[in-house]
Order: structure tokens, then C-alpha cells, then sequence
């Protein structure tokens, strides 16, 4: 039997093609898109391949001075709100209860960003794992999302609150550490935070697996203009704790507190918005991610909705103007050691 084509069903198989031929050159393009700077991601077989960034979530639920006894239920109620995002760490005390609160939440592992620290007593490049592995016993989690060297201070090995500085460690093998956890897939990402330009430098240069991200205080009244794009620059995410500025009773400040400013209270009111929500939405207008912290359920819904706000170039260029380049969280003096040199508020 023949087979004959006629010039309609012709025409339909090639139009088939074309468009097969269309759809795979979209997927390829889509595949071959990197929407910011690469990092190597190692597998155990060996073999390293190129992968983008991974999507950071703009707004997280910082953790820290949450009790113990209402992290679990706010970690909950956030996620189930529509937070995908936790900042967690091991000198905060409530991992546990943080893990807790993710596994009421419901919500699947693969949805969620999770972050985590290495605390300061842990530098030495044979403490770095099973300080790792303490916070995924605690958080109950099989990897971390992100991994930060908390501070680029180390403490001698002992307790987590003995503050004994630890003066011959060095940076870069702590960071070389770091890096094989990446390599085993225990973290997808590392990064530093509360370093300062030439701190973050020395890791640029010596890192096989480069820092994606770097955590500091960053707020309207600490704004650092230069350092985030900086880092912006040199692909590192910026992620801010304490975007809502002095609001943590830790910090003792005599500032005006960053909520009760009157100019931004004006402004929020003309806008519609909270101060908290006016603050938070001008940290993700800049690029960077906010982390605020509540224990309370009501603010953080409240902090929620702040990534919905659009503000206009006029606005962002009113609140870059009450920069007061005021840092209230510097444990310098405490640790006997020099903090954030070249920086703002110092």
C-alpha cells in the first residue's frame, strides 16, 4: 500500500515541525538563562556543574530574640501565611523550635528557604561540620539552603556564649571548610555576613565556591548605599537583619525609635502603609532581602504584605534622605575586637 501525501496534511506536518523546532529553541534559551552570577554546585559523583542562583525569597522571618516558647507557633503561623523564607541560626538558641515549627507548618521542604550560621567557636576547619550537622539535627532537615560564617571573629572551641578570641584562626581555612559542605550537599549555598569590604575581598579571591550572600544590619537609618551595591556587584545577595533599625530592646539605643519617627509616620500614613511596611518595602525597592523578626502574629502579617507595595522613584529618594549612618549592633567593644572597619556607622 502507497502512501500519499496531500499538499493539506503536507503543510500540516510541516507546520508540526516548525513549531516543535519553536518550542525547543524556547526551552533552551529558558535553560541557558542565568538571571545573576553563577556557582558551582558539586555532586557526589565528582563531577561540578554550573547552576543559577537560587531564588531567595525578598522577605523572610528573622528569628532571633524570638522566645523559645513562641517560636514554633510564629515559624507556623508565617509559613502558613505565605512566608517561604526563615533566617535561622545556632547562637539564637531556638533551631529547635524553629525545625518544630517548620514541620507543623505543612508546608513541603523543596518550598522553603532556610538559612543557618556558623557560630564563632566553631572556625576550625574540623568543627565545621558537625557544627552543621547540629543544625540540621535540630532544625530536622536533611540540608541547608544557605550556610554564613555568622562573623569573621572565631572564639576558642567551647561553649557557644564563652567569648574567648581565638587570634591565630584563619578566615580562608574556615571558608575552605565551608566549601565541602556545598560539595556534599548539605548546603546548597554559603555566604558570609557582618564582614566588612576587605573581609569579604579576601574570600572573593580565595574561594573555589564563592559567597552568594552577605547578612547585615541594614535599615533607613543605616542605609550603606555603597556596600550594597558592592556586594551587589560582586554577586552576593544582600540580606538586611534589622530592616525595621533599632526596634530590638537588645540594642539599648537612644536613637528615636525607628517606628516611632515622626517624619516616617507622616509618610506611611499619606502612603496607606505601617512604618514597618514602608521600611520593609524600601529595602526590597533597593534589591535587598529583609528578615524582620516578630513574636507577635498580627506583625507579621503586617511585615508580610510590605513585599505588595509599590513605591515610586520620588519616594525612595525622600526615604534615602533620613540615612543617619547609625549601627546598633556592633559587638566590638565587647569582643575586644575592631568591627566593620571602612564602614558606615563606625
Amino acid at each position: 500500500m502507497v502512501l500519499t501525501l496531500y499538499p493539506p496534511a503536507l503543510r500540516g506536518i510541516v507546520t508540526g515541525l516548525t513549531v516543535l523546532m519553536l518550542l525547543s529553541i524556547i526551552i533552551y534559551l529558558i535553560q541557558q538563562y542565568k538571571p545573576v552570577d553563577s556557582i558551582i554546585t558539586w555532586h557526589s559523583g565528582g563531577e561540578n556543574t554550573i547552576q543559577p542562583l537560587f531564588y531567595i525569597p525578598p522577605l523572610g522571618l528573622g528569628t532571633w530574640q524570638i522566645p523559645k516558647s513562641k517560636t514554633a507557633s510564629v515559624v507556623k503561623f508565617a509559613l502558613q501565611k505565605g512566608y517561604r523564607h526563615i533566617d535561622a541560626a545556632l547562637i539564637y538558641g531556638n533551631e529547635k523550635q524553629v525545625g518544630e515549627g517548620i514541620a507543623a507548618s505543612g508546608v513541603p521542604r523543596s518550598s522553603l528557604w532556610v538559612t543557618g550560621k556558623l557560630w564563632n567557636n566553631a572556625h576550625h576547619p574540623s568543627a565545621v561540620r558537625p557544627a552543621l550537622e547540629q543544625t540540621l539535627k535540630d532544625l530536622g532537615l536533611d540540608y541547608l539552603d544557605l550556610y554564613l560564617m555568622h562573623w569573621p571573629v572565631a572564639f576558642e572551641a567551647g561553649s557557644i556564649y564563652d567569648v574567648v578570641i581565638d587570634r591565630h584562626s584563619d578566615l580562608l581555612e574556615t571558608w575552605t571548610a565551608m566549601e565541602s559542605l556545598v560539595r556534599e550537599g548539605l548546603v546548597r549555598q554559603i555566604g558570609i555576613s557582618n564582614f566588612n569590604r576587605e573581609q569579604a575581598e579576601q574570600i572573593l579571591h580565595h574561594a573555589k565556591i564563592p559567597p552568594t550572600a552577605h547578612e547585615f544590619e541594614c535599615h533607613p537609618y543605616l542605609q550603606q548605599t555603597d556596600f550594597v551595591r558592592w556586594n551587589l556587584e560582586h554577586g552576593m545577595r544582600v540580606i538586611a537583619f534589622s530592616p525595621l533599625g533599632n526596634m530590638n530592646p537588645i540594642y539599648n539605643s537612644s536613637h528615636t525609635p525607628l517606628l516611632q519617627d515622626e517624619f516616617l509616620l507622616s509618610f506611611a500614613e499619606r502612603k496607606g502603609l505601617t512604618v514597618a511596611q514602608l521600611a520593609l518595602a524600601w529595602g526590597m525597592h533597593r534589591g535587598v532581602v529583609v528578615i524582620p523578626k516578630s513574636e507577635h502574629t498580627d506583625r507579621v502579617a503586617e511585615n508580610f504584605e510590605a513585599q505588595y507595595v509599590q513605591l515610586t522613584a520620588d519616594d525612595m529618594k525622600t526615604l534615602n534622605g533620613v540615612d543617619e549612618k547609625a549601627r546598633f549592633n556592633n559587638p566590638s567593644e565587647e569582643w575586644d575586637v575592631q568591627l566593620y572597619s571602612g564602614l558606615d556607622g563606625v
